[in-house]
């Protein structure tokens, strides 16, 4: 992988952690799970004015998370998974260190009971 290529990657990588780090923008995500919305169907559940809302889907829009359509007034949010892929993908790298940090907690905790055991006895 070319030096530029990886810091387009980090770049993306960053936008989507940033764009996912807010629960307003992971509760629009979910919402459009189930298909596209308005603006207005976005802003519904929350307690926030619509430049707030809008304000959140450019955050979304800009990550890659999201994407407008354009059906004469009506501009539908549809959700696009592929920076979630991808973040998924660089986490998957990661997994069996954790799988074995885990892996070695669980035998530490298991020495710490057979001990206790013993002692109680």
């Amino acid at each position: 992988m070319t030096t530029a290529h990886a810091l387009h990657d980090d770049a993306r990588l960053d936008e989507t952690f940033a764009a996912l780090a807010n629960s307003t923008r992971r509760a629009i995500l979910a919402h459009l799970a189930d298909g596209e919305a308005s603006v207005n169907d976005l802003a519904a559940p929350f307690d926030l004015t619509l430049p707030a809302i809008s304000k959140h889907i450019k955050v979304l829009e800009h990550a890659g998370l999201i994407t407008r359509g354009r059906r004469a007034q009506f501009r539908p949010c549809t959700i696009d998974a592929t920076p979630l892929a991808e973040v998924s993908s660089w986490a998957e790298q990661y997994r069996h260190i954790w799988d074995g940090r885990f892996d070695r907690m669980d035998d530490y905790v298991q020495e710490l009971r057979t001990s206790r055991d013993k002692k109680e006895t």
